[in-house]
């Protein structure tokens, strides 16, 4: 029998290092390579394949909003690719679904797609959809907003208080905290972050940027529609236009 997979992961590397892995499972076809999740949605809708690589941390959106707007009748029998998130690990686990944490070995790749191929072989992808859709009910209710975030330094964790931070920015795959003058980098991406915070305390002023509304000085108007955030330190940051209205509400003046 031949089968058909998709690898979604928005590092060149990570989709390489998959596709040299599935060399030694012939009887799968790779029938696509997406790097985001918009274009990953549109392939899995027009190639139906019978397997999923899905990362889950990714710039944009996460593997999860993908699986989501996806819906339950077109959910492929899917691996999960990580880099960490305890949640998230415990999570799969417990539905009984595979995940592939980064770094893997071969060893661990194989161990993955003989579970996938029986899936697929024994035509359990309903049940498998099933399973997909608790994890993502579960995950949807899953934890109260983040309190502390361990953050690496010198080859050990701190943890940071979340109300300490000043403001957060997206570097590409990786989000830097900034609080009381020092900086962390750590892996994520904005649309998680975002749904863990208090949302009363802070809010996305831009598509790369978060503020902690409790550090803002002031907002001055600036060019075009857009304005610039004051926040405490005199650091200044862009408002979207989009943003305005929401803000205002949060901080109950006109801006």
């Amino acid at each position: 029998m031949k089968y058909t997979a998709l690898i979604v992961d928005d590092e060149p590397l990570a989709r390489r290092s998959i596709r040299k892995s599935l060399r030694n499972f012939p009887e799968f076809t790779i029938v696509g390579e997406c790097g985001d999740g918009a274009s990953a949605v549109a392939a899995v809708r027009q190639q139906r394949p019978d397997l999923l690589f899905l990362d889950i941390q990714m710039p944009e959106s996460n593997g999860f909003e993908l699986l989501a707007e996806l819906g339950k009748d077109a959910m492929p029998v899917t691996i999960f690719v990580t880099a960490y998130d305890r949640y998230a690990l415990q999570a799969f686990e417990a539905h009984a679904l595979d995940y592939l944490l980064k770094p893997y070995s071969e060893d661990r790749f194989r161990d993955a797609m003989v579970r996938a191929r029986r899936t697929v072989e024994l035509g359990n992808g309903a049940a498998h959809a099933r399973q997909l859709s608790e994890l993502l009910q579960q995950l949807s209710r899953k934890e109260e907003p983040l309190e502390r975030i361990p953050v690496p330094c010198k080859g050990r964790f701190l943890f940071l208080n979340v109300r300490d931070l000043d403001w957060i920015e997206a570097e590409g795959n990786y989000l830097r905290l900034h609080s009381n003058g020092a900086s962390h980098l750590i892996r994520g991406s904005m649309n998680e972050m975002e749904a863990r915070l208090h949302r009363a305390q802070f809010m996305r002023i831009h598509r790369s940027t978060i503020i902690n509304l409790e550090r803002v000085r002031e907002v001055q108007p600036w060019f075009r529609g857009h304005h610039r955030v004051i926040m405490h330190n005199g650091q200044e940051l862009k408002l979207s236009r989009y943003q305005k209205d929401k803000l205002r509400l949060l901080l109950g003046k006109e801006i």
